[in-house]
Formats: structure tokens, sequence, C-alpha cells
């Protein structure tokens, strides 16, 4: 019983790291404002960039990467400490080295989940896209790099952050089914990727109306709502 409940933790604080909700705090503390009510609604940092500015953004971009690769570090250290614990005792069949590709998968899919469902904002937020680029650099790097490069690609040539996302998802889901990585890597991937997609469920909208905005339109926050 007390290893069950122990290994709920790495799930439990990879939530709570994906949800911190960066881009919200941006907009209250830079602006004083909730971003949720301006541009896309979304606490990304491609809302934060409509609705706040280029930093700010750029902040919050870094900041949802780095919580997603956090989520897998603390993972990556937390199960092999656990294992130490002499009050801990683990089933005879699930030994560390079977334990820690699952581990990584729910607490990546955790983050993620966080990300796009906050608890600290009732249950909702970004889109899970740099969150889960950072999960994917930390769990697995040429999956992640492979991802981030079609991301900067589709981006500088189509300037639509959106379609970006989604095409480094597929680019991702494609990258770890094709190399040699472990099946739960493999089943987080594909279930990560399909959820960033649904969660642009409005974007593939505006794509096929061709309404889509790129890259440098702005949404800009209501100068009466502006306190810098």
């Amino acid at each position: 019983m007390i290893f069950w409940i122990g290994a709920t933790i790495g799930p439990a604080v990879a939530y709570l790291l994906g949800s911190t909700p960066t881009g919200y705090l941006a907009g209250k503390l830079l602006y004083g404002v909730d971003i949720r009510e301006h541009g896309s609604k979304s606490t990304g940092a491609t809302n934060v960039l409509r609705t706040v500015g280029k930093w700010p953004a750029l902040m919050v971009l870094l900041l949802d990467v780095l919580k997603g690769a956090g989520a897998v570090v603390f993972t990556r250290w937390f199960y092999p400490w656990f294992y130490t614990l002499p009050s801990v005792t683990p089933p005879a069949t699930l030994d560390l080295q079977t334990l820690m590709p699952w581990a990584i998968c729910l607490a990546g899919l955790a983050a993620l989940l966080g990300h796009g469902r906050s608890i600290w904002l009732n249950f909702t937020g970004g889109k899970s896209v740099a969150a889960g680029l950072g999960v994917l650099l930390a769990m697995s790097w040429p999956v992640g790099l492979g991802g981030a490069i079609v991301f900067g690609l589709t981006l500088a040539v189509f300037r639509i952050v959106s379609l970006s996302s989604m095409l480094a998802a597929l680019t991702a889901i494609i990258l770890v089914c094709a190399l040699e990585q472990p099946l739960p890597f493999r089943l987080m991937v594909v279930a990560g990727g399909i959820y960033v997609i649904v969660r642009h469920r409005a974007n593939i909208q505006r794509l096929l109306a061709w309404t889509e905005p790129r890259v440098g339109q702005s949404s800009p926050v209501p100068k009466a709502d502006s306190q810098i």
C-alpha cells in the first residue's frame, strides 16, 4: 500500500508543474488583466504574444518548456530514490527498470493535462505545445528536436503558430514510432500528440476558413485594462 501511494507522487508533481499558469501570471503581473478574456482566450505563449507582447511571450514559452521538462526530470530522480527507501516494498514483478518508462509516460501526460486543464484556473489553460516540447526533449531529445525543427521551419514559412504546432505534434508521433523507443514513450507521444491536435479544434476550423491569424497580427489589451 505504501508503494502505490508513493507511486502517485510522480504524476501528481508533474500535473502541478504543468498546471503552473505562467501565461495567466504574465498577464496579471504585467498588465493586471486576465488574458483568458482577450485574443484566443488561451493562456499559452501565443496568446501572451498577441495580447501582452514579445518579451513576456518569450518568458512564458521558456517557462512552459522548462515545466514540461521538469516533470520528466523529477520523475527520473524520484523513483530511483523512492526505491531505496527501506519502508517501500515494490511488487516482485515491478522492478525499477520496468517501472521507469511507464512512470515517465504518466508524468508527461500529467504535465500536458496540467497545462491544458490547470487546477488553478478552474481547469482551463493553454494548448500544451510548449510544455509538450519540454516533455519530449527531456524524455527523448531526438524526437523533441525533430518536432522543434518542424515547428520552426513551418512557422518561418507560414507564420501560423497553430499549424506549426500541429505539424510538430505529427512529426513527433512519426519519429517516436520510427526510432527505437520504449513502448510507453511511443504511447505517450501518440496520446500527447493527439491531445495537442484536439486542443487546436478551433484553430483547424479557422485554418480551413483561411481566417487563422498569423504571427504579427496582434490582439492588444484595451488601454483601459492596461496598467503599464
